[in-house]
This record gives C-alpha cells, structure tokens and sequence, in this order.
C-alpha cells in the first residue's frame, strides 16, 4: 500500500497553491534513467539479446510492466514479464549501490519545501523496494508520504499515482504541481489535474498550455511554483 510518512507541514483547505508538491523520482529528483537503461541492456545481454539505442525513448519513464513487457516483445526474450521485473530491478538495485547522483538543485528544492511547510510526496513508478532504497538518498523526512508503481492497479501515464499522492494529502489535484521529467509522468499528472512543471531529461517534452518546461530543477523554487497561479502559463513555454 501507499507508505505514508510524518509530513512537515499541513495543508489549509484555503492555502494558497500550492497545497503540496508531488514529485517524480528517477530522471526527476536522481539522475538514474541511464542506470534503468544501463540494467535493461546487461539483462538482455545476459540472455543473449542486444538492446538497440532506438528502444530507449521508449521505455524511459514508464511503469515496469509496460518497459518490460516491450523489451521482451521486441528481442523475443524467451523469459515470462515476472522474471524479468525481478531481474531488473536486482540489476538496478545493485547500481544505485555505487551511487545515485541528485539531480541540480534538486535537494536545495527539497529543503525549500520542508523549510517552508509545504508537504512534498514522491510519486514513481518504480516498486516500492527501489523507492525505499532511493529514500535513503533523498532522505525520508522530506516526503509526507511516498507513492510506488507496484502499489496501484494503474500506474503511469494513467492519473491514478497523483490523485492517489493529493488524496493522501488532503489536497486537491488542481492545486497541486506535479514535476516531472517524461512525457509518461506529464500526462499521467495533467490527467490528474494537477500543474506541472517539465525538466525533460532523456525524452523530450514539448510545452503546452498551462505546462511550465525548464531545463533544470535550478530555475525552480517556491516562488517560482507559487506564481504558477498568480502568473498562469496560457500559452507553450520553450525550455529555457
């Protein structure tokens, strides 16, 4: 189930967006996209399959089962989805051991947010064994509660992982933003109805009304998340 943990600060029904900031994980918050990469591509090599580049928009950002369950389409893997999942997220637990490089200004955000009461929930896709890992990077105590891929009927791009993060918070979607580095969690977020805030990283994504794109977590503090209501995006932003 959802794992929820002691928040920093409430959320007034009548504070002034944002009400919460929900946050993506791997490409997001830690620049561990070339790490799933780096685990598909050793997978398939361990059963005899060679991962062309092209594949690698494909899957990135998206759940497990649907990453996974291409990759086997595509190679004719003689392996069921089950095994696979299992092997890679070993293979990926095994790499973030090394390291697991924040991405810029991600953890300056992160203790803007606590420091100001503003409760934060991570939202991923990844299961719940490598959300807990990563929590030991990112540190646990600057999350209200934390949102996992295998947790939900239906993860991304579908809305369900952000209404579920607002609902834990007791804050509504349309006053919540979402930030996010695929096109996957982007739609999954605006279908939610919450606000979001782009940082591409592996795949682009273009602007669209009402969709703020930056290229680094640098150009984004409270204020800047704040004046996405008092300064709404009517029309496409280009990355900056």
């Amino acid at each position: 189930m959802t794992t929820f943990l002691p928040a920093t600060g409430t959320v007034p029904g009548t504070a002034a967006a944002p009400q919460a900031v929900l946050l993506d994980m791997d490409g997001t918050l830690v620049d561990t996209e070339g790490f799933w990469w780096d685990a598909e591509v050793a997978v398939f090599a361990s059963l005899g399959h060679t991962l062309a580049e092209e594949h690698r928009e494909i899957v990135v950002g998206g759940p497990m089962s649907r990453s996974a369950g291409y990759l086997i389409d595509v190679t004719g893997a003689d392996i069921t989805l089950d095994e696979l999942t299992v092997l890679l997220n070993s293979a990926f637990l095994r790499r973030i051991e090394r390291e697991v490089p924040l991405m810029p200004g991600a953890r300056r955000l992160l203790t803007e947010l606590a420091a100001h009461g503003v409760p934060a929930a991570l939202v991923s896709a990844s299961h719940r064994t490598v959300v807990d890992r990563m929590l030991r990077h990112l540190g646990a105590e600057n999350f209200a509660l934390t949102v996992a891929g295998d947790e939900l009927v239906r993860t991304k791009p579908h809305p369900d992982p952000y209404l579920t993060a607002a609902a834990g918070l007791g804050a509504d979607p349309a006053r919540c933003v979402a930030i996010e580095d695929t096109p996957t969690g982007v739609a999954s977020a605006e279908a939610a109805g919450c606000r979001v805030v782009a940082v591409p990283s592996i795949a682009p994504v273009p602007g669209a009304p009402g969709r703020s794109v930056v290229a680094s977590l640098d150009e984004v503090d409270l204020r800047y998340l704040r004046a996405l209501w008092t300064d709404p995006v009517e029309e496409p932003l280009p990355v900056r």
